[in-house]
């Protein structure tokens, strides 16, 4: 096993809350998964508010050609609501997104940031998801090499990646995002990206805390080229997603209502209706809230 591989292995083990294990471990049941994959801030955190981040990952092809399938469940664990988001995707997908094989932009710049393995089928399917990781690590140490300076910081290279890649998809995000990725997750860069490098081929010197990178000409042009084409399909992808998740996000409007509740205060009543037809009942609800609010401030 590279370096890369075992510290991969490690970070994917950390321990997390039981509950969200065992809301894993159901989710993978029920979709007859190879894995699940634990991420976001609430992996950082430990906590168990807010939403849950899920990446439930299945066996065979990706049967859909715009990919992943958004949902949101709630569980009622031992009277306490634990709400999640899910992404669902066959592994082969994941693992070829990871790798960059395919034209997503958004997997392996969001796998080289922290995940946990929280459910595995077997010990096959742990090595297939372990593996995607840590093509993922390779896959954005790549880039970061081509965008970044010839010498630096092993951050300056993050701050390039994450910059590029953030403005290569359709978010609303404050200027700095690749600033705070990188404070909140101390531990997890420090010292990966050397390791990346090297599992990718890369070859540096490393004095004082910098990067010196023996990167050719030809291969900077050819990694360059290789995200152009991805950067141009960034946006209409993600835009695409959204639209679909307009339409397929299952449970879209309770977590649309626990969103609104959280934010404005204004409870929303899920009706049948509501719950069949979120996107045209989102009109109705926006009003709602502004009625409410409008009642709070006279």
């Amino acid at each position: 096993m590279s370096a890369l591989a075992e510290r991969i292995s490690a970070k994917s083990a950390v321990a997390v809350h039981p509950a969200i294990a065992e809301f894993a471990a159901r989710l993978a049941i029920e979709a007859g998964a190879l894995a699940v994959l634990f991420y976001g801030s609430n992996l950082r955190t430990g906590l168990l508010e807010g939403v849950l981040d899920y990446y439930v990952l299945l066996p065979g092809e990706e049967q859909e050609k715009i990919w992943p399938r958004v949902s949101y469940r709630e569980w009622d664990n031992q009277g306490e609501t634990l709400r999640a988001k899910i992404a669902t995707m066959s592994l082969a997908q994941f693992a070829k997104a990871a790798s960059g094989q395919s034209r997503d932009t958004t997997i392996w710049a969001r796998f080289v940031q922290p995940s946990a393995l929280v459910w595995a089928r077997d010990g096959d399917a742990t090595a297939q998801t372990l593996d995607a990781l840590g093509d993922a690590a390779k896959t954005a140490a790549r880039l970061a090499a081509a965008l970044g300076p010839p010498s630096g910081t092993a951050d300056d290279y993050w701050r390039a990646l994450f910059r590029a890649t953030y403005k290569a998809e359709f978010r609303v995000e404050k200027a700095g995002r690749e600033d705070s990725i990188l404070s909140v997750n101390v531990a997890h860069f420090d010292g990966l990206l050397p390791l990346a490098l090297d599992a990718q081929g890369i070859a540096f010197d490393e004095a004082g805390g910098r990067l010196t990178l023996k990167l050719t000409d030809s291969a900077r042009r050819e990694t360059l080229s290789w995200w152009s084409r991805r950067q141009r399909l960034g946006k209409p992808l993600n835009i695409l997603r959204l639209l679909k998740a307009s339409t397929t996000f299952d449970g879209a409007a309770r977590y649309a209502a626990w969103k609104v509740q959280r934010h404005t205060g204004v409870p929303i009543e899920v009706t049948p209706w509501r719950e069949k037809h979120p996107v045209l009942a989102a009109p109705g609800v926006l009003f709602k809230v502004w009625r409410e609010q409008k009642k709070q401030q006279s």
